[in-house]
């Protein structure tokens, strides 16, 4: 089993590492190990003698001292005693290269220190001052002191510091693992005690709590806090434990601490009302109480403590993972990482297009519901009706009517008609981009490596529409030319079986006659008809192809060709010093590794990869206190080894 001295120093290394961590409890938004941590918290009133209660515990003075609130931080006092070796010292986690000998220095340093935080202005701070002295005078026990708790503010301070001196108090000692040294003045009625009054609201059995009397050479003559000490009139499950301070006129004369314990031991081995107590009374008892106590605590905590480590190590690590790794400073680190989350972007693009991801079948109902759809609702039965087929052939024989067949009448029929391709062409041209508009911003939402980067999620969304703009225009410009296509060199097979099937069916006086009929101008309409209708059914297989290998294709190849040659553009040199390596060479584009100098225009790298502050600083935190975490999960393997 780990010694006294080895779970008490534990804990005081944990301690020291949550402060230089920013871990000192009251943070609900990260998981804290402070506030598991087994302490003895110091509890008092002003003037209730709290100061010279731990200077006898040290038997140094070191503590500052006035009027009005003059412990405005929680010091964590850590004792570590020594044998023999260099006379005592302290040390502050602050200043941890210097030690002080001179407790006149540290007491000035103590003071100094608050003000740094706090201002001269008398405010209070929830961030803790550590300090470890280092004497054969003292016990190993670990004791934080807070502010005395008071019921008016002095000059200078606001009145809601009353409240929150009561706060921060509240804060320690309402936790489990809190235990409470609650001090309070035997000259003063033990009802009106401010320490005990918020212990009891805290630790309503007293099981946490220990109780000390100062002041009880100062309280009347004839009276005595008997009923106290023996726990008569206020019972706590803990023994209470008396204290004779240094008076005020013994502070100003500078009486030696060593002789004032000894003159408090005198005290209880020679008055007639507490002889009987004198071995359970003093600071030097109270010490080595409290260290009994909380090393027995820590003992039972231990378990508890480590479980809670290895779970919260879990937790960060977790959340680590999911806010993503801190992106590098150095511009070709950058360069890889912008070009690694493209990838991760262009993976999930293409499985939405090719099936890994709903999505993409939406283009396939474009050609197979959409276009088909179009083409039916087209106004031919309209424009190829008997009174404009007989309209536009009229127009085009002009003063010579035709002589056999209409042919200026026919193309222009035909050219008008096909004409009506156009309006479907331009739709699913319009349509697919629309679509893939929407894969790339869903794309973009479900790349997990990006939601971090908003700024580079809007450039690669830019980029990529601007592309699918380009697509858009090549892809109108080739479907517009398949309908003028058929319009420029019309089927001649389809038009040469005419005459002769005019001829097969008709004498060629009634065909005569007839030129100029009704039942003549209806054979052209449905002659007209029959050819837009065969022209129909290739268009609807020559759109598709046109679409797909001009906006499909094109966005699976190069939707980011362009981005990539303009990300950059002010980090041009840092860009050719880039390292390219076989992996970095798997990501770059063919483009780029042609032209590196392509990969420099636009936003610097830096500004692609900004994050939401809140989510660095959050990072940061976690990282932190995971840090921390794994320091005391090493710090009890350590104990645990060296116990065995």
């Amino acid at each position: 089993m780990a010694t006294m001295e080895s779970l008490i120093g534990l804990v005081n290394r944990i301690q020291r590492a949550c402060t230089v961590l920013g871990d000192y409890g009251g943070d609900s938004a990260l998981p804290t190990l402070w506030e598991s941590l087994p302490s003895v918290v110091v509890v008092g009133g002003q003037s209730s003698g709290k100061s010279s209660v731990l200077e006898s515990i040290v038997g140094r003075d070191f503590l500052p001292r006035g009027s009005g609130i003059v412990t405005r931080r929680p010091l964590v006092l850590q004792l570590h005693k020594t044998e023999g070796g260099p006379q005592e010292y302290a040390e502050f986690l602050h200043l941890p290269k210097r030690r002080f000998t001179d407790f006149a220095m540290v007491r000035k340093e103590i003071q100094e220190e608050t003000d740094r935080m706090t201002g001269r202005a008398k405010m209070i701070s929830p961030v803790p001052i550590h300090l470890s002295i280092y004497s054969p005078n003292v016990v190993n026990l670990t004791l934080i002191d807070l502010p005395g708790l008071t019921k008016v503010a002095i000059e200078g301070q606001p009145e809601g510091i009353v409240q929150d001196i009561e706060n921060m108090v509240r804060s320690y000692i309402e936790k489990p693992n809190c235990i409470i040294l609650a001090i309070s003045p035997a000259n003063q009625d033990i009802a009106t005690s401010d320490a005990m009054k918020l212990s009891r609201e805290v630790d309503p059995t007293g099981e946490r709590t220990f109780g000390v009397l100062t002041k009880l050479d100062l309280m009347d003559k004839g009276t005595n806090a008997l009923d106290v000490l023996e726990g008569r009139s206020y019972r706590l499950l803990h023994p209470w434990v008396g204290i004779v301070n240094r008076s005020q006129a013994d502070i100003n004369k500078n009486v030696d601490m060593i002789a004032a314990r000894r003159r408090e031991r005198e005290f209880f081995a020679t008055s007639p009302d507490y002889g009987h107590l004198s071995s359970k009374m003093g600071s030097e008892y109270l010490a080595k109480l409290l260290s009994k106590h909380l090393e027995s605590v820590i003992k039972a905590r231990i378990p508890s403590i480590t479980s809670l480590i290895s779970k919260s190590i879990d937790e960060l690590e977790g959340e680590l993972d999911h806010l993503g790794r801190p992106v590098a400073i150095d511009a070709g680190a950058q360069l890889y990482t912008i070009l690694e989350l493209c990838r991760a972007f262009d993976r999930i693009f293409k499985e939405h297009l090719e099936g890994g991801r709903p999505g993409g079948d939406r283009i396939y109902g474009v050609f197979e519901n959409q276009l088909p759809s179009a083409m039916r609702k087209l106004p031919f039965d309209r424009h190829l009706s008997l009174q404009n087929v007989r309209k536009v052939i009229s127009e085009a024989d002009g003063y010579q009517p035709h002589l056999i067949a209409p042919e200026q009448g026919y193309r222009r029929l035909i050219d008008s008609s096909l004409n009506y391709f156009r309006g479907p062409a331009e739709a699913s041209v319009d349509a697919v981009h629309f679509i893939l508009k929407e894969l790339v911003r869903r794309s973009i939402g479900e790349t997990k490596e990006l939601r971090r980067f908003h700024t580079l999620q809007a450039e690669l969304a830019a980029a990529s529409n601007e592309a699918l703009e380009r697509f858009r225009e090549e892809s109108k410009k080739t479907t517009l030319r398949l309908v003028e296509m058929e319009s420029s060199y019309l089927t001649v097979d389809f038009f040469r079986r005419l005459p002769h099937e005019v001829e097969k069916g008709i004498p060629s006086a009634a065909a005569a006659a007839d030129r100029y009929g009704e039942g003549h101008f209806r054979r052209i309409g449905s002659n007209v008809t029959q050819y837009v209708a065969m022209v129909s059914e290739s268009l609807k297989n020559s759109i598709p192809k046109a679409v797909v290998h001009c906006q499909v294709r094109e966005a699976k190849r190069s939707l980011l060709d362009h981005f990539y040659t303009q990300v950059g553009k002010k980090e041009g040199e840092a860009a050719l010093e880039f390292p390219f390596g076989p992996l970095a060479l798997e990501v770059l584009p063919s483009s780029y590794v042609q032209d590196p100098m392509g990969l420099v225009e636009g936003k610097q790298l830096s500004q692609l990869l900004d994050e939401d502050p809140a989510l660095m600083q959050r990072r940061q935190q976690c990282a932190k206190r995971l840090e921390l975490y794994k320091s005391a999960r090493d710090e009890i393997d350590s104990v645990s080894w060296s116990s065995r």
